[in-house]
């Protein structure tokens, strides 16, 4: 049904459009107590089976949504509702940006990706921090992915985060420092080890001055080289960091300016996961993001090395279910290969 929705509407409309639309949408949701919770009941994971514990958080299964679609934390209750283990909101920046101007998100429909050149449009900290206060209503997991401003020159980018993290951290079950967006002029240059350095040190000290201790990842690129990831997940282990998210989005395409994420990311961002795990094995947490469109890319990534795993455009190609439908069928592959949790498979082909 979703299938003919999506080919004979929604495809005819314009991206972004839809993408705000369906962000309201869930929003009103949100705020609809007794329809999100009977949605939570009906959708979300919740067999032990599922259950997954990274850097000391618990999440109800290990299949969540990646940073992108819930920009400034409107949703997340109603996203977990639909079947996510976790939400990570964001990319959030310290100061409110409106960022590059339209039209800047496209569908490639037959190789079910998209290409976006957002920049990172969101209405800033302080805004999410007031709505991240909000009590929920359901039980979700909840990252905070932050970035830079757009308007900050790169010598001042530390601080700049560093702003983000005070008002955030205290309030995220883990925050990320994305460094790998291709939009933001410069923000690329971050993921060399030399600047990289005191920018995770500075925000994993206001991380770890939280009441609980808030965990901290670092989210890199695909475009990397081999030599770079090590490099990074060195660092990553120097500094004590909790987890790494490989990857974001790329920029080696033929389309449009931006970003691609979707199918053609799958291969790459499988191999780098591989590549972080062997370097790092099990002293940091991994979570999977990119090219993750089904079952099988789910269990390919935790056999892999992922304890947790990611996925946005595949929801775009799949339909308000498809996080549900995901987990139903994860569970049945751990009951089909005789394990008591779906954390027995964590880098079994590692």
């Amino acid at each position: 049904m979703y299938r003919l929705v999506f080919s004979q509407v929604l495809q005819r409309l314009d991206a972004e459009a839809v993408h705000h639309f369906t962000v309201s949408a869930l929003a009103l949701l949100a705020r609809l107590p007794l329809v999100k919770r009977l949605l939570h009941r009906v959708f979300a994971p919740h067999d032990p089976a599922l259950r997954v514990t990274a850097f000391g958080v618990h999440f109800p299964g290990p299949f969540g949504l990646a940073a992108g679609f819930d920009k400034d934390a409107a949703c997340a209750e109603a996203v977990a509702a639909l079947g996510f283990g976790h939400v990570e909101v964001g990319t959030i920046t310290a100061h409110g940006q409106p960022g590059n101007p339209r039209p800047r998100l496209f569908r490639l429909v037959r190789q079910h990706a998209v290409i976006n050149r957002m920049g990172f449009n969101n209405a800033g900290a302080v805004a999410a921090a007031r709505r991240l206060r909000r009590t929920r209503g359901v039980p979700v997991v909840i990252g905070v992915n932050i970035g830079k401003t757009k308007v900050v020159p790169e010598a001042e980018a530390t601080a700049d985060y560093v702003a983000s993290a005070r008002q955030l951290a205290p309030l995220a079950d883990y925050l990320v420092v994305n460094v790998s967006s291709p939009n933001t002029p410069g923000l690329r240059n971050l993921q060399a080890v030399a600047l990289l350095r005191p920018l995770l040190t500075a925000v994993k000290q206001v991380a770890d001055a939280t009441p609980r201790r808030t965990p901290l990842l670092v989210k890199i690129a695909p475009d990397l080289a081999d030599e770079d990831v090590d490099a990074v997940a060195e660092l990553a282990l120097e500094l004590g960091l909790d987890g790494i998210i490989a990857t974001n989005t790329t920029i080696k395409h033929g389309g449009e300016t931006g970003g691609l994420s979707g199918r053609p990311l799958k291969a790459r961002s499988l191999e780098v996961l591989r590549r972080l795990r062997a370097k790092v094995g099990d002293r940091i947490t991994l979570v999977s993001a990119g090219g993750v469109e089904d079952v099988d890319d789910v269990w390919e990534r935790i056999l892999a090395g992922a304890t947790l795993v990611q996925g946005y455009t595949g929801w775009i190609y799949g339909g308000p279910l498809w996080a549900a439908h995901i987990h139903r069928q994860l569970l049945r592959r751990v009951r089909r290969h005789g394990l008591k949790s779906v954390t027995e498979a964590i880098g079994r082909t590692a």
